[in-house]
């Protein structure tokens, strides 16, 4: 077994790990950590953009509303006025390290969302934002002499010592274990937990690794009842699901149904462009009373294929083509709102362990994201989070003289794949976007059931199944619907339910009154 040392430890390779590690580098040595390849990340399939009020007609304010309006009432207004103040700075700073954002002369273009009230999305070549940001950072990366990739290697757990985070070890293809120290901390930006539902956008290596690690070493993770579900994933059968962007509906597309008839203004004043919760219901809704239901983008002014060739290529490939055809969509698994629950600096409850990304509830957006503020969350709070890491003591390593574990990455692949799939298909069915008790009961009874067949040796299977019953947990606590949370036995949004959370540490969980509801 072999020990390094560094500065600074980065778990995870989207923008929320590698902005942190350019902002740290300058202060020390850096190594990231991540399970693939460098690429394998939701941040790097994110399609619609950025976003940050940039534009004339826009403000932070105006941000800020809209943010705290879509979080129905659960969002920490600290958090999101930092996010919405921060948001130029760090369209600045992702320009300044080669993101080549799209642009209207000699201004950034900007793009409209849902439950946007402005235009304020930025975006790289249409529909390929997150490519871009990862491909501009992953290059400023490999310049620096200060960061180190270890790709290919899955952290199996964190190390605790003294009552801090002090490390990780780690088990790459060969099965060797190697701890990692870090004489300031470790920052987790591990991403979401998508693939514990059959049906979600999330790349595949998006197993709630971030969640269950930290769970076990005792941190607090809260909110993760509010998963939300993407509207218009291209209905076919594939893992991960193809994204059809909310952008293409900021363009005019419009939800129909299999014999062109638009629905959503029955849901939503807001429309097609209402938040992404009320719009999954709507579709889901409209599912149960046994109709299809289509994206039409064949009346756009936009030429389809040069504004979003990303998903036009996707659409031909499989034989539609959106400048005449009806593109098929259903909801789909998407983003975690909640997560390992941090202060304003990405501070987690356990001392030298930061969170930023997915992987972080920083409070942001509470309980329904706004589309194109994740991208902006991961890079805002990894700036705050590098600020307060480097400005912490160095601690003295004291590399373990073993670890007793035995793991294998995914040695029966077909067996584990199958325990993956069963999970997947209990999240769905019980915890998906309409749910009940007796479901999640029953969900929760299924998942011992499955969780006394995979041996501990089966790391990615296991955090999939942790992570799955924590949010069944979450869920089942939660008597109330409220944004990406919606139970049909409880279907109104009760102002009680606002200030409470469920927090979940190991061996025990317990409400919090301690966030104060906040409302646009």
């Amino acid at each position: 077994m072999t020990a390094r040392e560094t500065d600074f430890l980065v778990i995870g390779s989207g923008i929320a790990g590698l902005t942190t590690a350019l902002s740290l580098a300058q202060h020390g040595h850096v190594i990231i950590i991540t399970k693939s390849n460098q690429e394998a990340c939701n941040s790097y399939h994110a399609q619609g953009g950025i976003a940050a009020a940039i534009g004339e007609e826009d403000s932070p304010e105006l941000h800020l509303e809209d943010t705290l309006r879509t979080g129905v009432g659960h969002a920490d207004g600290d958090s999101v006025e930092m996010l919405v103040r921060m948001g130029p700075e760090i369209i600045s700073l992702l320009a300044d390290w080669g993101t080549p954002f799209d642009r209207d002369g000699s201004k950034f273009a900007l793009a409209k969302e849902g439950s946007h009230s402005k235009a304020r999305i930025l975006h790289v070549t249409g529909d390929a934002t997150g490519k871009g940001i990862i491909d501009s950072l992953l290059l400023e990366i490999r310049k620096h002499p200060s960061i180190s990739f270890v790709s290919h290697t899955m952290v199996v757990d964190l190390i605790i010592q003294d009552g801090e985070c002090a490390g990780v070890y780690t088990v790459d293809k060969e099965t060797d274990i190697t701890q990692y120290y870090a004489r300031h901390g470790v920052v987790l930006a591990t991403g979401g937990c998508g693939q514990i539902y059959q049906h979600t956008t999330n790349d595949l290596v998006s197993t709630g690794d971030g969640f269950a690690m930290a769970y076990r070493a005792g941190a607090e993770l809260t909110d993760m009842e509010f998963v939300q579900f993407h509207p218009t994933a291209l209905h076919i059968d594939q893992n991960p699901m193809f994204l059809i962007s909310e952008a293409v509906r900021g363009e005019g597309a419009v939800l129909v149904t299999e014999d062109h008839t638009p629905f959503m203004h029955k849901y939503s004043e807001w429309g097609d462009l209402a938040p992404r919760d009320v719009v999954s219901r709507a579709i889901f809704q409209e599912t149960m009373e046994g109709h299809h239901v289509y994206l039409d983008a064949t009346k756009l002014t936009v030429d389809f294929a040069n504004r979003f060739p990303t998903i036009f290529t996707a659409c031909m490939e499989v034989g539609i083509d959106p400048r005449v055809d009806l593109i098929p969509v259903t909801p789909a698994a998407h983003f975690m709102m909640g997560g390992v629950k941090t202060d304003l600096s990405g501070q987690t409850t356990i001392p030298r362990l930061f969170a930023c990304g997915e992987v972080a509830r920083t409070g942001v957006h509470g309980a329904n994201r706004l589309g194109s503020n994740s991208l902006l969350e991961g890079a805002v709070f990894a700036r705050k989070v590098a600020l307060t890491i480097a400005s912490l003591s160095k601690r003295t390593v004291k590399p373990l003289q073993e670890i007793e574990v035995s793991v294998r990455l995914c040695n029966n692949k077909q067996k584990e794949e199958q325990w993956k799939q069963q999970i997947q298909q209990v999240m769905w069915k019980y915890a998906g976007i309409s749910r009940t008790k007796l479901g999640m009961e029953k969900g929760l009874q299924e998942l011992k059931s499955i969780s006394d067949q995979i041996p501990s040796s089966y790391l990615e299977s296991q955090n999939m199944l942790q992570v799955a019953q924590i949010v069944l947990q979450a869920a089942l606590w939660r008597e109330e619907s409220r944004g990406g949370h919606y139970r049909s036995d409880y279907p109104k949004t009760e102002e009680i339910w606002a200030s409470r959370q469920y927090i979940v540490e190991e061996n025990q969980q317990h409400e919090s009154h301690s966030i104060a509801s906040i409302h646009s």
